[in-house]
This record gives structure tokens, sequence and C-alpha cells, in this order.
């Protein structure tokens, strides 16, 4: 089958475009301001694409169209998108495709506000590393996996659930498409706020993941949260309900917790067994992570306590969520995915965790439309609680003209009145310009988005290595 993606460097398009490509099919596309990782991750695994919407771009014999969501692609005025039409070609959303492809699969949903991306890399490595060949869709890159979606031969299939609306014509969230065999709540706190602008709104969402769960499915759950237990107490009561955390519960919990370099801990099951667990990911959440896989995995039978151990100890990271940048630098630079608050404060407080002797930086983009939006200014009062100093970014301007769009200077306000130094940047050549001259060696600098970051990523870290040599 020969598919075209039209807008293939979004994270779930490109995600799909790989299980596409892991099938046989031929897939080609194109995208307008790819940055990486995508851009090299789409160069690595051979898919040819163009980087501008040109109606001459789409091959002909094209079977499918895969149609991405992005602010960039507007129906009326897109050439590609009216090519698609005019030729007749059968043509869907990634979310709707996907949940297609997948209807007889055993589907574990991971869903949550947070952790969804490193939940589900993990518990795909996990498995690949026991042997085993599920299926997946992931919306981020993991250092273990050679691509971001894949077709498997089990029966098992790993799927991240975004619960963000499929396009501003279809509100419904993409995860309510999906016919979940099993489902993972990592997470419940109120976020897309220019769509779900309450928490009723936005808890909807997942109960109505909640009610799709066959009788004989599972729950696993993240314990402290509250929303969580109230959903599932009201929508979930055919599944099975597991609940996991760091503190001690009912489900899988963690006892013995030592944070270092390699982080080590003890996971106590439901029945009482006990399996000491490794890890070299940063923070207490990725700690939780590996709780809620182990959940999965051993629940339903995937793996042994020994593959458990080995998989967890070797899992590498997904790239954007605490990748370390530097190579000998004396001032390690780490990017986190900052995309709304709770991912934010989990990366900054994973960062002082670990570096607790050293000056704490932070590069910050707001590059989401719930960092840049008026009502979400709160967050700005705490987000940055423990930091040093913060280098503040311009917000983007796509997409201003649909919600209440905040300056930079009233970030900066915003950020300055919560009593943090901030510095206001331009681009990457005023922020260099800027904060190479003040470090001493040190600190540690946390780059924190989910946008292209002007490409400090690339450019810092080289920098550093540079001038700071270990």
């Amino acid at each position: 089958m020969k598919t075209y993606f039209l807008g293939i460097a979004g994270a779930g398009v490109s995600a799909l475009a790989s299980i596409l490509k892991s099938q046989g099919h031929e897939v080609t596309g194109s995208d307008e301001g790819v940055f990486a990782p995508i851009s090299t991750y789409l160069d690595d695994i051979g898919i040819k694409y163009s980087d501008h919407f040109d109606a001459a771009n789409i091959p002909q014999g094209v079977d499918l169209a895969i149609i991405g969501t992005t602010a960039k692609i507007n129906p009326a005025t897109n050439p590609e998108y009216i090519e698609i039409i005019k030729r007749g070609i059968p043509h869907y959303n990634f979310a709707t495709y996907l949940a297609k492809a997948t209807e007889g699969r055993d589907n574990l949903i991971v869903a949550g506000s947070f952790g969804k991306s490193s939940l589900t890399a993990l518990i795909t490595h996990i498995l690949l590393n026991a042997g085993r060949s599920p299926g997946w869709f992931i919306g981020a890159i993991a250092k273990n996996l050679d691509r971001t979606g894949n077709w498997g031969s089990d029966k098992e299939f790993i799927m991240e659930g975004d619960e963000y609306v499929i396009s501003l014509d279809d509100r419904r969230s993409k995860f309510e498409l999906y016919s979940p065999k099993d489902i993972l709540l990592s997470s419940i706190v109120h976020d897309h706020i220019n769509m779900f602008p309450t928490m009723a709104e936005y808890e909807e969402r997942f109960a109505k993941l909640v009610r799709k769960l066959p009788s004989d499915g599972y729950i696993f759950a993240a314990n402290k949260y509250e929303p969580i237990h109230r959903i599932i107490a009201e929508n979930g009561k055919a599944a099975q309900t597991i609940y996991y955390g760091l503190e001690e519960c009912d489900g899988f919990y963690a006892k013995d917790i030592k944070t270092g370099e390699i982080s080590t801990f003890t996971l106590v099951t439901p029945q009482k067994d006990e399996i000491k667990l490794s890890t070299h990911q940063l923070g207490l959440h990725n700690i939780e992570n590996a709780i809620a896989a182990a959940a999965y995995c051993l629940t339903r039978k995937l793996i042994t306590p020994e593959q458990l151990q080995d998989g967890i100890a070797n899992f590498a990271g997904v790239t954007r969520r605490l990748d370390k940048k530097t190579i000998q630098s004396t001032i390690p630079v780490y990017e986190g995915f900052g995309s709304s608050f709770e991912k934010a404060h989990s990366a900054i407080e994973a960062i002082k965790l670990h570096f607790p002797n050293k000056k704490c930086i932070v590069i910050f983009e707001p590059h989401t439309f719930s960092w840049r939006n008026r009502d979400s200014l709160h967050w700005y009062d705490t987000v940055f609680n423990g930091v040093d100093e913060v280098y503040l970014l311009p917000p983007p301007t796509h997409g201003a003209a649909n919600h209440s769009q905040s300056s930079h200077d009233e970030i900066i306000e915003r950020t300055q009145n919560a009593g943090v130094k901030t510095i206001k940047i331009n681009d990457d050549k005023d922020c260099l310009e800027k904060i190479i001259p003040s470090l001493k060696g040190d600190e540690v600098i946390l780059l924190l988005s989910s946008g292209p970051l002007f490409g400090l990523p690339s450019s810092l870290p080289r920098k550093l290595d540079e001038l700071f040599q270990s």
C-alpha cells in the first residue's frame, strides 16, 4: 500500500508512519517547520518527506492519505489537502486510522496528564527485552527502540493514549476512538485548558475512556490522584482495578528508595512478594513509572521478575525526558519536556533531587497553548520554586488568535513577581551571549519546552563541552 502523510512530523503522525513502514508499506509525506528530534528520526528510519506543502509532493498511485491536525494544516487553504480531495484519495486523521487498525489487538491504553510517552516506551522495552514482540505507538523517541511505532507479532499493543482533541472540528479526545483491553492511568491534573476550560470537562474525557473498558480488562491506576479514584468509582465498576504508587497501598508500591546516579528500590506486589529494582532514570516520577510498568507486565504474566529487573535496569529513557545533552562538560545540561505544569514541575524536582549542591538554571520556552494562555499565568507563580535563574524565551505565535495569548513581557513579569530571577531571551544567540559569561562551573542547566527552543538543545551543550571540560 502506498501511503502519504500530510503533516508527517507530528509526534503521533510520525509514529503511525513508522507502524505502516514496519508492515512493509511505502510511506512518504510532507510538513513545515520540522525540527529535531523528529526530523532526524524520519531520516534515520528512511522515510522521505518534503519540508514544504505543495500539491506536486503527492505521488501518483497513492492508496491512502493520513492527515495531521496541527494549526499548520488548514483544509480550506492547504494545497496538498485540496489535491487529496480532488483526486479522491481515501483519507483519515491519524487517530481514526490507528483506532481502525488496532481494533483486534489486546490494547493497553496508557493515558494521563503526563508520563504517557515514558511509560509506553518503558513497557514496550521491557517486553522486547524479554523476547516478546508487542506492537507499539509512542509520541516520543525512546533510546532503546528503533522506531516510535511498530506493528509487532504478539497480540499485545502498547498504545499511548492522548486526551487532546482530534481536531478543532472534532472535539472528541483521540483516545476515545481506541479499543482498550486494559488501561493505565498515570495521572489526572487539569491540562489543555484551551480545549477543556473546567476540570469537570477534562475529567469527563478520562471517564469516557474508562467506560469503554471490557469487564475482563484491568485498570492500572496511580494511587495518589483523587480524580482517578473518583472516576474509577463512578465509571469503572465492571473492571478490575490495581493501584500503584511510591507509598504503600493495596496494589504495587516501592520501599527502601535510594536515589542517585543509579536509583534503587524494592517493589512490593499485591501478594507481598518483593523484587529489587534499579534504574538510571532521574526523579521519583521515573521510579513510579517503573512500578506502573511492573504492575501491567506482572499482572498480565507477560514476563518473569528477573526479566522485569533486567528491562528496568537497562532502559535508556526517552529523548526530551531528562535527556542528558552534554558529554564532558562539568556543567551538565538536560532537556525536559515541559508541555504542562506537572511535566515541567516533575522535571525541575528531579534535577533538584539529583543535583542538590548545584545552582539550578532553567531555560524555558512557553510553547504549548496552556503555557501561553492568560488563564494559566498562575502556573508561573510556583512552577520555578527552588530554581536559581530562569532564562525565558518568547512564546510562539502560531494559533495565537484562537485563544487569550500572553505576551513575552506578561510571562516575564509574572515569573519575576514569584521571586525568581528571570532573564528575558529573544533567541538562541541572545541566550548564549547572556548565559555563557555568567557560568562558573558549579551549575546544572535544564532546557524545558515542547518546542524547538531555537536549536539550543544542540548549540548550548556543544559550547559547554568546549568551555567546561571535565
